[in-house]
């Protein structure tokens, strides 16, 4: 009798791949659903600056250091799964948020304790994406902080994101939604500056400080 023309055990190989790749899913979905949570309770945590005077903040940022280290902790989880590119599609989001999450932390002076162990591969895109988050939202905060009366916030901001913007523009970026989201970075550079020049012009910004 002719020999089967497939081998039977390619398909109990196939099987067990099903398996594992069914395992693999469950176990990230859970690790996902963990930092989707944790990045949430961050950026609530940090919404909460937008409403509280800087010399009342130390409560929140030491709930805001507390949940970066909750972030921290869960995406070092992901890390068994950084070569596996099928699934990466399916963290870049969370990881963009939780990149701006500590970047904007560490720009409000919260300490970001990072270790070699804490070390994940993060995408060009994914890690632009997340300093663009943080334009916008330091953009908000410019605002919100001169209706608490602190006004060097806001020209502390605006230096900050005009730095930022002119280093986008010497990246030549193929990406088209990244190119759409930079040509967004403009408008809150002109925000923040709309804000700053309104203070310049009252004589509320000190005259050490830079404009």
């Amino acid at each position: 009798m002719a020999p089967p023309m497939i081998d039977p055990a390619l398909f109990d190989e196939l099987k067990t791949k099903i398996e594992e790749d069914t395992n693999i899913r469950k176990e990230l979905d859970q690790i996902l659903d963990d930092l989707n949570q944790q990045v949430s309770f961050t950026q609530g945590v940090l919404s909460r600056i937008h409403s509280t005077p800087r010399e009342s903040d130390s409560t929140l940022l030491s709930q805001i250091e507390g949940g970066i280290q909750k972030e921290i902790e869960t995406v070092g989880k992901l890390s068994t799964f950084a070569s596996q590119f099928p699934y990466n599609h399916k963290w870049t989001r969370m990881v963009q948020d939780a990149v701006a999450t500590v970047i904007i932390c560490a720009w409000l002076g919260v300490p970001v304790n990072l270790k070699d162990r804490d070390a994940f591969h993060i995408t060009i895109e994914e890690y632009l994406l997340g300093l663009i988050t943080v334009i916008d939202d330091l953009s908000r905060l410019a605002v919100n902080s001169v209706t608490l009366g602190d006004n060097s916030m806001a020209v502390q901001i605006s230096g900050f994101i005009k730095d930022l913007h002119a280093g986008f523009q010497v990246l030549n970026l193929k990406n088209d939604v990244l190119r759409k989201r930079v040509d967004s970075i403009k408008y809150a550079v002109k925000k923040v500056e709309d804000v700053v020049y309104d203070l310049s012009l009252r004589n509320l910004i000190p005259a050490q400080e830079p404009q």
